[in-house]
């Protein structure tokens, strides 16, 4: 488990690459055994690719994703529903991937 200190994060890249690394493949792993792995893998790669995770003390970790996020989804046909409800729950697992990681 990795100290966490909320103001490092705001230079998270710097300061915490290697934890962002495993919490986001963790969370791919985890949702690649549960959905289908090309949508799963499409989600990773043209949405996922452009989040950007954040702490908040009030709120804890999350992540924003980019503009119009289904949008970039080219490579899988996959209906807005399916993908949003992925989408939803990759983002929710990859925050607590964070949160473990950071025992936060």
């Amino acid at each position: 488990m990795t100290e966490f200190d909320p103001e490092k994060f705001e230079d998270k890249y710097a300061n915490y690459f290697p934890e962002l690394q495993k919490a986001y493949k963790q969370a791919f792993e985890v949702m690649n055994d549960r959905y289908d792995s090309e949508l799963v893998h499409a989600i990773d790669q043209q949405i996922l690719n452009e989040s950007e995770p954040f702490y908040d003390e009030a709120e804890g970790f999350y992540v924003e994703l980019p503009e119009n996020p289904l949008d970039r989804l080219t490579a899988v046909i996959a209906d807005d529903e399916k993908a949003e409800t992925i989408l939803d729950e990759f983002v929710a697992e990859i925050e607590s991937q964070l949160r473990r990681i950071f025992d936060v």
